[in-house]
């Protein structure tokens, strides 16, 4: 429970960052070297590589080094590994339907 617990946390605070979602949002149409990510937000390269370290340990997003730069993509298995942890919360507020209120 706990390591699970860990990934949802993980993929939540990917997901926290107003940034984050930008660049998942930039990703949507491709792979995107990091050069291109930066000329597209408003950070520096040590902000970036900040929020790329997040986003590739959530699993949402993963990289490839070519030359010097980093290319980025979104990871199919990662949003699918995403959506069943949040699914599995619906599937435990369903099977826990009894109110514990007091009345």
């Amino acid at each position: 429970m706990e390591n699970d617990e860990k990934k949802v946390s993980t993929i939540f605070k990917a997901l926290c960052d107003e940034n984050r979602v930008r660049i998942l949002a930039l990703l949507k149409g491709g792979e995107k070297c990091a050069c291109k990510l930066l000329e597209a937000l408003d950070i520096v390269q040590p902000t970036l590589s900040h929020h790329m370290k997040i986003l590739c340990d959530s699993g949402l997003v993963v990289s490839r080094k070519e030359g010097k730069w980093m290319h980025y993509s979104l990871s199919r298995e990662g949003f699918a590994r995403a959506v069943s942890c949040l699914n599995a919360f619906l599937g435990e507020v369903e099977s826990n339907t009894k109110s514990d209120c007091c009345h």
